[in-house]
């Protein structure tokens, strides 16, 4: 009885959610090369905000991660890809960002629990864990195929643990 519903809960819940792990694929992928400029495009920007800001100051109003100042000559501070004015309060600089859809897309696969995404994600991450768990009822336990699969399963979980350590 429980190998029948498995199955079942296995099949309906995968056609479910075949939309969702699709998205969860392809930005888990881009999400990847986050740290490189793979498929973003080039936005420059100017800006006015308060002048004589200083280094944190003007990261925070600039609204970027990671912020540092390079290097400052006269009333001109630089920074990575732009330039601020302490005078004028006029920053430029060029902004780097994916295609709406697929920034859309890494959104969702990084919402925290302050967003009200965060419940598809947890959603998402039981279900994944249930096909992980509901794939032993598949087979019949004593057929070839399930000792084989047994063999790769272990396989994974010694690979898995070994890449998390180096």
């Amino acid at each position: 009885m429980t190998k029948k519903w498995m199955r079942i809960i296995h099949r309906y819940l995968g056609f479910f959610l075949i939309g969702v792990m699709i998205v969860y694929s392809v930005s888990g992928v881009i999400l990847i090369f986050r740290n490189t400029d793979f498929l973003k495009s080039e936005t420059k920007v100017e800006k006015t905000i308060a002048p004589n800001l200083k280094g944190d100051e003007l990261g925070r109003a600039l609204k970027m991660k990671r912020f540092r100042v390079e290097k400052t000559e006269g009333d001109l501070i630089l920074f990575r890809n732009g330039q601020y004015n302490k005078t004028t309060g006029l920053a430029k600089y060029t902004n780097k960002e994916l295609p709406y859809v697929l920034d859309r897309m890494t959104h969702l696969h990084k919402a925290t629990s302050a967003e009200p995404l965060f419940w598809l994600n947890v959603f998402c991450g039981v279900s994944l864990f249930f096909f992980a768990i509901s794939s032993f009822w598949m087979f019949m336990p004593k057929t070839k195929i399930f000792k084989k699969g047994m063999y790769f399963t272990a396989f994974g979980v010694v690979l898995t643990i070994i890449m998390l350590f180096v």
